[in-house]
């Protein structure tokens, strides 16, 4: 069960520019254009202001031609994507990958020891069993899990940076994009616009991975968005502001099933094979999506005392928990 984690405070405009009222004498009166591409299994949105339409228009389909282009690399939903590729083959030996990828897993690899395992892109098997996979979960057997534990493990990926190869200790490995693909392609959006002098604009995939390039017009403290309540969808826990800074959410109602009394969420504690529990949801706040994006998991799974001992530099973290009663804070 798929449900929107952020609600954007945002007037609901359609997807082409439209003015926004200027002061007298203020100069060229600002447009707001607002477009949506879906790619990677999910939705990617822009709002982009400025004065220039066409070259705003021309700016936000390069951003969403280079979404699509990450597509090609990294989604597991097509077979023939590099990522499909190195899951196919990895496991027969050393198979060489782009640079970028390599790149990208060798970070994968560095979130995997700092979080002492909680991140892990192998967990792929284990998601496809629990049914999360294209769907919206179950209970598996003991033994399925097993199996899947089996081919599970950071460690099982070896990579040559020399070489620039990537190989899977054994069969049956399979690494999965869904921890870190959003947060990556929404930092390539932002360079991108901001390479073709974009100054403000909202990027969202999936309205749980965010970043506010600049200001609105309205609001020189930055984007405002509200960090849902984890159990009621109609309401919010907190209000923050991003400028030049991303915000992920991961929360244990986005794709969850109940099964005798419990919820059980998508979000995996790779160590045990089962889903994370006692935390609701967790935002992370960072100079970089991909940080963002990533540091969510550990710190849902982990809790709120292990996340206190590892916050990174220049982070935000909120979570919510369900004690006595429900417990949301800024982590200090």
């Amino acid at each position: 069960m798929k449900r929107i984690v952020i609600f954007l405070f945002l007037a609901l405009l359609t997807p082409w520019a439209v003015a926004v009222a200027a002061p007298a004498d203020s100069g060229p009166a600002l447009l707001r254009l607002e477009e949506s591409l879906d790619a990677m299994g999910t939705t990617y949105s822009v709002v982009v202001y400025g004065t220039d339409r066409h070259k705003m228009q021309a700016s936000v389909e390069l951003a969403f031609e280079e979404v699509r282009r990450l597509d090609q690399m990294l989604s597991n939903y097509r077979t023939d994507s590099e990522l499909s590729q190195v899951n196919r083959h990895a496991a027969e030996g050393p198979f060489r990958v782009s640079k970028e990828l390599f790149d990208l897993v060798s970070a994968c690899i560095r979130y995997s020891e700092a979080s002492e395992g909680a991140f892990d892109i192998s967990v792929g098997p284990l998601m496809k069993v629990w049914g999360f996979y294209k769907g919206s979960g179950h209970f598996p057997h003991r033994a399925e899990i097993r199996g899947a534990m089996n081919h599970l493990g950071y460690k099982n990926l070896v990579l040559d940076a020399k070489q620039q190869t990537i190989e899977y200790r054994q069969a049956g490995v399979e690494i999965d994009p869904g921890g870190i693909g959003k947060g990556y392609a929404v930092d390539r959006m932002v360079v991108i616009l901001r390479e073709n002098d974009i100054r403000s604009s909202l990027i969202t995939a999936g309205s749980s991975s965010i970043y506010g390039i600049g200001a609105p017009p309205t609001e020189p403290r930055g984007w405002k968005l509200a960090i849902r309540h984890p159990k009621d969808a109609n309401q919010s826990v907190e209000e923050v502001f991003l400028k030049n800074m991303s915000m992920s959410t991961s929360g244990n109602y986005e794709k969850f099933f109940r099964a005798n009394g419990k919820i059980y969420s998508h979000i995996m504690d790779p160590r045990t094979g089962y889903p994370a529990p006692g935390m609701l949801s967790v935002s992370v706040m960072t100079p970089k999506t991909l940080d963002s994006e990533a540091w969510t998991k550990p710190y849902f799974i982990n809790g709120r005392n292990w996340a206190s001992n590892h916050k990174i530099p220049g982070s935000r973290v909120y979570l919510c928990e369900d004690r006595s009663e429900l417990t949301c804070a800024w982590l200090q």
